[in-house]
C-alpha cells in the first residue's frame, strides 16, 4: 500500500503533537536517491537525519576494502548511527549506500539537535531505533561467529527478497562477496553447493528461494 508524505509524517511523529508535525512540515526536504549512490562515508559529517520513505539503504563500514554491513534501512526506519552522532561531533563511523531507488525524508541535524531539547519525546524515536538496531547487529554478529559461509549466504540471499519484494533478486556474485567479507570464487562454489542442496535456483531473472 502507497502512502502520501503527509500519512506518513503523521503515523511516525503524530505522538509529537501539532507543533512539531507543523515545524517537521517546514524544515524536512524530501528527496531522491538513485540506486548505489552513496549518501554518507566514514569521516563525513552528517548533515541530514535520514527517515526513509521507500526503497533500502545499505549501512556498513570498510575493512582492508571488505565490507561489514550493520543493517539495512527500510522503509519508515532511519539510521541510528546517523542518528546518534547528533550526541557528540555530528562525524558520520559508517557508510551508507542506496540498494535501490529510494525516497527519504531528510530532517537536518542541527534542527533534529534543537528538538531534542523543544520536544523531549522525540527521544523515543531514538531508543526504539537503538532496540531494533542492536537486536540486527547482535544477529549479525552471531551469523559470522556461529554459522558457515552458506548458511550466510543463504541468510544474505533471503534478506534482499525480504528487503526489495523481488524474488528471483538480481544479485551478483560478487556484491555478495563484498557484503559478507569474503571473495567472489568463495561465494560462487558456495552458491553452487546450495543449489545442489535445493535451497536455491539460479535462473537468467536472478537468484531465486524456494517457496516453502
Amino acid at each position: 500500500m502507497i502512502i502520501t508524505h503527509d500519512e506518513f509524517i503523521l503515523s511516525k511523529f503524530g505522538f509529537l503533537g501539532d507543533d512539531f508535525i507543523s515545524e517537521l512540515q517546514q524544515q524536512a526536504i524530501i528527496a531522491d536517491i538513485k540506486s548505489k549512490t552513496e549518501i554518507v562515508r566514514e569521516g563525513q559529517k552528517n548533515r541530514y537525519v535520514p527517515f526513509l520513505l521507500k526503497g533500502s539503504i545499505k549501512v556498513f563500514t570498510l575493512n582492508d576494502g571488505r565490507e561489514l554491513i550493520y543493517y539495512f534501512i527500510k522503509p519508515s526506519d532511519s539510521c541510528l548511527m546517523t542518528f546518534s552522532s547528533i550526541f557528540t561531533d555530528y562525524v558520520s563511523k559508517v557508510y551508507a549506500v542506496a540498494e535501490e531507488d529510494s525516497e527519504a525524508l531528510l530532517v537536518p541535524v542541527s534542527i533534529m539537535h534543537e528538538w531534542l531539547i523543544k520536544f523531549p519525546e522525540i527521544n523515543k524515536l531514538f531508543y526504539r531505533e537503538y532496540d531494533r538496531r542492536f537486536s540486527e547487529v547482535m544477529n549479525m554478529v552471531n551469523d559470522a561467529v556461529f554459522h558457515r559461509l552458506d548458511k550466510r549466504v543463504l541468510n544474505y540471499i533471503r534478506q534482499q527478497i525480504s528487503l526489495t519484494g523481488n524474488n528471483p533478486i538480481k544479485i551478483t556474485h560478487r556484491e555478495i562477496a563484498s557484503s559478507l567479507g569474503t571473495s567472489r570464487e568463495v561465494v560462487s562454489r558456495v552458491l553452487k553447493k546450495i543449489e545442489s542442496d535445493g535451497e536455491i535456483f539460479q535462473t537468467k531473472e536472478g537468484l531465486k528461494v524456494p517457496d516453502n
